[in-house]
């Protein structure tokens, strides 16, 4: 069983190496959604959604809210975004079983830790 929960954060990045719009600064509000796999406690939850907002919120969302994406990533595209939320969150939150963030309404990256 999977269980998810979604967060959401204004950031500017560039893109590094790429010709185009992109480029140059811009900014996106980003959603995030961090799933967890596996099976229900005795207390009927896999994992308490609020856990995984503290976690979440202290290891992703802090560091990249209101702030430029590059200070933390060279290459700040959205699936660089995906591989480093994993590598924050993989040994926080057992079961993490996928990162998927959307740039925009329609274009999103997943990643799954391979």
């Amino acid at each position: 069983m999977k269980i998810a929960k979604e967060f959401t954060f204004d950031s500017a990045h560039f893109l590094k190496d790429y010709h185009g719009k992109c480029e140059n600064m811009h900014g996106h509000t980003y959603r995030m959604r961090v799933t967890i796999e596996g099976e229900p406690k005795a207390n009927g939850l896999i994992m308490d959604f609020a856990d995984i907002k503290k976690t979440v919120n202290e290891k992703i969302i802090d560091i990249w809210d209101h702030k430029l994406i590059n200070d933390t990533l060279e290459h700040a595209s959205v699936e660089n975004m995906c591989i480093w939320a994993w590598d924050q969150l993989k040994s926080e939150l057992s079961g993490l079983a996928e990162i998927r963030i959307w740039e925009t309404a329609d274009s999103f990256a997943v990643y799954n830790g391979s």
